[in-house]
């Protein structure tokens, strides 16, 4: 009895072991096959099985999905095959993925060997993406570390897609960017590439465009970098004026054994900025640590951080008029792959440009009596007069009379400038000793003069008049005309300096 029931049981081992090995269940075909499908509504969705199929876990473990959108719909059954039939029509310019999971089994109990995936598409071809371009191209050897990564798509694209699909090897982080309505992927990496080193891009097909399309098909672009031993050198160095006008400088080779001789750059102007080019991009920092600037204010870099070739640089103060200093590149300056500049560059500049000019005193003229006639007397006084006589007639002005008066002054100035009489009223006093005068300004003028021809020799001499009250004493002593520092003129142009005209009455 005992032998029979081993024999039973090792005959349905057999024929077990025969089902797992010649009775595989599987799919043997499928609808609608891969492929473009323009009219959705004709798609027929069907599995044909190798065995009848257990329908309850067929319909259980069974998925469509339309651009990741499960679609819901019901199942029927023709003996081994199962039709699915979506409740809503299919819809156009969508990619659609049958999915059937390997739990999936037959009446016996046996499953499949894997999870069965096909997909379709309702998409034109057109409405694929595609590449256009590629920077660097193939194969091609890069000299600026920096440069930037740039591919070029028919149609537009996303940022995700970008950082999920394209990878470098070796690795690089970077920023991805989206230029010309998104169809331009820009690739900035977030440091240089390195030295003499290949470098593969392999973009996914998995890579969709904003409508969720891929692009259907791997890409893979090489380039490599090269070594760079060669220092950069300064190409030129530039005067950039208010107007933006370029100005170049010529170098001091002075020092050198050519015998060339000693070269200063006139004319620069308070508002003028240096301009520093270079043969390839360096960095800023070694640019502003190597750049000193001799018997002058300190410069600021407008120029951004990182590696350029030009840099624009202004004085943090405004040299002083007539004011010569020296700018000076020292060696060092180094490049992306650390190169450092071998040369020194020394630059003479004498700050005398025409429009910086400070407004200066450089005399004044008033009236000292008036004839039978009434014709005034007027008497005029330099910067240079010093401890002249001025002859105040006591007949024009009495002693202890208030006497409306008028004194003129003359000045020197920028090309261009006119004196702001605003600064002369602030500006403008007499001071004397044993209080010989007392003059109280009243307005200021700039045209319209009481006497409207200007004195011999100063027609070129911005003028300006100030009217007031003047009272004479019998005493003597000195007068002196003077103007604190801080005149202006409409230029901008201030003379930080005190200006004084000194007579004695």
């Amino acid at each position: 009895m005992k032998r029979l029931i081993l024999i039973f049981l090792l005959i349905n081992l057999f024929i077990s072991c025969d089902i797992l090995r010649f009775s595989r269940f599987e799919i043997i075909s499928w609808t609608p096959g891969e492929g473009i499908f323009s009219e959705p509504d004709n798609v027929t969705i069907s599995l044909r099985f190798s065995n009848e199929p257990n329908r309850a876990s067929v319909e259980r473990n069974f998925s469509l999905t339309g651009n990741g959108n499960r679609v819901r719909g019901a199942f029927n059954w023709e003996g081994k095959k199962i039709i699915f039939t979506p409740l809503a029509p299919l819809e156009f310019n969508m990619d659609y993925i049958i999915n059937l999971s390997s739990d999936a089994c037959d009446l016996n109990g046996l499953s499949m060997d894997e999870d069965f995936n096909c997909n379709f598409t309702t998409r034109l071809e057109s409405l694929r993406p595609y590449l256009i371009s590629c920077f660097p191209p193939m194969y091609a050897e890069i000299n600026d570390r920096r440069s930037e990564v740039k591919f070029e798509f028919s149609l537009p694209v996303t940022f995700k897609t970008l950082y999920d699909n394209i990878s470098f090897s070796p690795s690089m982080t970077g920023l991805w960017r989206l230029e010309n309505d998104n169809k331009l992927a820009v690739f900035t990496p977030s440091e240089p590439w390195a030295r003499n080193t290949r470098y593969e891009i392999r973009l996914s097909t998995s890579l969709t465009n904003t409508d969720g399309m891929s692009v259907g098909k791997d890409f893979i672009s090489i380039f490599t970098t090269r070594t760079d031993s060669i220092p950069p050198v300064l190409l030129y160095a530039n005067r950039v004026t208010k107007k933006d006008e370029i100005i170049h400088l010529n170098p001091d080779n002075s020092s050198s054994n050519d015998g060339e001789s000693y070269q200063e750059n006139q004319d620069w102007e308070k508002d003028d900025k240096l301009q520093l080019i270079f043969s390839e991009p360096v960095d800023s920092v070694t640019v502003k640590n190597y750049l000193n600037i001799e018997d002058s204010q300190s410069l600021f870099m407008e120029t951004s951080p990182g590696y350029k070739s030009e840099f624009i640089f202004r004085f943090d103060n405004i040299p002083v008029f007539e004011s010569r200093f020296t700018l000076r590149i020292k060696p060092g300056v180094k490049d992306i792959d650390g190169n450092e500049s071998k040369e020194e560059y020394v630059y003479k500049i004498f700050a005398n440009g025409k429009y910086s000019k400070p407004p200066s005193l450089a005399g004044f003229r008033m009236p000292i009596a008036v004839n039978k006639e009434n014709e005034l007397t007027l008497e005029y006084f330099s910067i240079n007069s010093l401890y002249e006589i001025i002859s105040i007639s006591d007949n024009y002005y009495p002693s202890g009379e208030s006497v409306a008066a008028w004194i003129e002054l003359y000045f020197d100035t920028a090309e261009g400038a006119l004196i702001d009489p605003f600064s002369i009223m602030e500006h403008f006093r007499i001071e004397t000793s044993n209080n010989v005068i007392n003059f109280s300004p009243r307005q200021v003028k700039i045209k319209d003069f009481t006497v409207s021809d200007p004195q011999q020799g100063m027609e070129k001499f911005q003028r300006a008049e100030i009217k007031g009250i003047l009272i004479n004493s019998t005493d003597f002593g000195i007068i002196n005309f003077l103007i604190a520092p801080g005149l202006r003129d409409s230029l901008g142009n201030k003379n930080e300096n005190l200006l004084r005209i000194s007579v004695i009455k």
